[in-house]
């Protein structure tokens, strides 16, 4: 069922507990968000929820204070399922913000990180547990974790787990856990493999729809230009020169094109690092830090960071490549122009993929303006360790291994 509140101003309306609402206020946490107002009264009765809402509306905190005071009350434990590590790291720091002073342990399960010290943290036995599903399986295919003790579950950006092939995984997880759990489940859209998922797990939830799948805020100007492959660094050149003193995030559809990306804009003289799979945990953590404080005025990532970037601060998110799907462009968009904040987004499209951007209209309900192309500057010209580092790029890319020729077998001495 969908369910919609009347307006509460405060958190002290939402049922919480006393020692709950003083960490609140102590955190500067004084009115909730729509998405809070709406999750935390029901949640906090145990009732299964489905959330939708955009990104940048405080969803963390919308499951995290029903879980924690479940917790408090009940014991058990907590588990919040996420897809990428960026956001495990992330919603756990939002959620220790609260559980520390109240004396509840936090432990992060991530791939891409030493499993030895994760293994140490849930032997622990943390209250909370935030995991990647793959690591979790893994550790669970170890017999290292076990989620007997489980009692209420989330998960967080559903839609891309399943993006990215996390459904068999999730639905192990579930199937293992104790019959009487709570579940919550958010997203900012809600595709058919998500509703056939909260049909076969989730009890009677409470539908909230803080805004209709697909929308963004309006607080971000949108715009598109045409432009063909070999000339989008150039108008990429320009756009970082017009928007100097913004911080941009820039989205690209592959890890080698990151890299490229970012290159070519330090060469530009913008101070520039990237995020994608090919990076380790510690350099992909470093380069996000940087970003945060102003190191690097531009992140340059593959749609592993769509999901995984929470700065308040980011003005324009550039689309270099464009998205393969509707709903990675409305997660890209949406790291731009949050908790009312005004925000540019602009999309790099060829000429090839001008289809895309009508499918992309039907999912928002809004219609792309097509710009002109503004005069470009030239093409920089590249530095020879930039030259050398191109050709040791090709020569690494792994190529198609050929059969070498053969002669066919004859006993003609001639043909030899």
């Amino acid at each position: 069922m969908t369910q919609t509140k009347p307006f509460i101003g405060r958190f002290h309306d939402l049922g919480i507990e006393e020692k709950i609402l003083k960490t609140l206020e102590k955190k500067g946490f004084k009115i909730p968000t729509p998405i809070q107002r709406q999750v935390i009264p029901g949640a906090l009765e145990k009732k299964d929820v489905v959330g939708i809402a955009q990104t940048g509306t405080g969803k963390t905190l919308a499951f995290g204070i029903p879980m924690i005071q479940r917790i408090l009350l009940d014991k058990g434990q907590g588990l919040v399922l996420v897809p990428t590590r960026e956001l495990a790291l992330q919603v756990e720091e939002a959620i220790k913000q609260i559980s520390t002073p109240l004396g509840l342990r936090c432990a992060v399960v991530i791939g891409g990180a030493s499993q030895y010290g994760q293994v140490n943290a849930l032997r622990r036995n943390p209250h909370i547990v935030v995991a990647t599903p793959g690591r979790l399986v893994d550790l669970m295919n170890q017999r290292i974790y076990k989620l007997d003790r489980v009692n209420v579950i989330t998960l967080d950006e559903a839609d891309r787990m399943l993006d990215i092939g996390f459904l068999p995984q999730i639905r192990r997880v579930l199937e293992a856990m104790p019959k009487e759990r709570q579940m919550m489940l958010f997203s900012a859209t809600m595709p058919k493999s998500i509703s056939m998922l909260t049909s076969t797990f989730m009890k009677i939830p409470i539908r909230i729809e803080i805004a209709p799948q697909g929308t963004l805020s309006e607080t971000v100007e949108q715009e598109v230009f045409i432009v063909c492959k070999h000339e989008k660094m150039r108008l990429l050149d320009s756009i970082l020169q017009k928007y100097r003193g913004d911080k941009t995030l820039i989205f690209s559809r592959t890890k080698y094109g990151a890299k490229r990306i970012a290159r070519d804009i330090r060469n530009m003289n913008h101070t520039a690092t990237e995020i994608h799979s090919n990076r380790s945990q510690a350099q992909r953590k470093t380069a996000l830090d940087g970003f945060i404080n102003g190191k690097f005025r531009v992140l340059v990532a593959t749609d592993i960071a769509s999901r995984g970037i929470d700065v308040k601060d980011i003005s324009l998110v550039v689309n270099f490549d464009f998205p393969n799907n509707s709903e990675d462009y409305v997660h890209r968009i949406g790291r731009t122009g949050r908790v009312g904040r005004y925000g540019k987004a602009i999309s790099f499209v060829t000429s090839s993929e001008k289809s895309d951007i009508r499918n992309i209209e039907r999912l928002i309900r809004k219609t792309l303006p097509i710009l002109s192309l503004p005069k470009l500057p030239p093409e920089r010209k590249k530095t020879p360790y930039q030259e050398e580092s191109i050709r040791r790029e090709r020569q690494s890319f792994p190529r198609r291994n050929k059969k070498p020729f053969r002669r066919r077998r004859t006993n003609n001495r001639s043909y030899r």
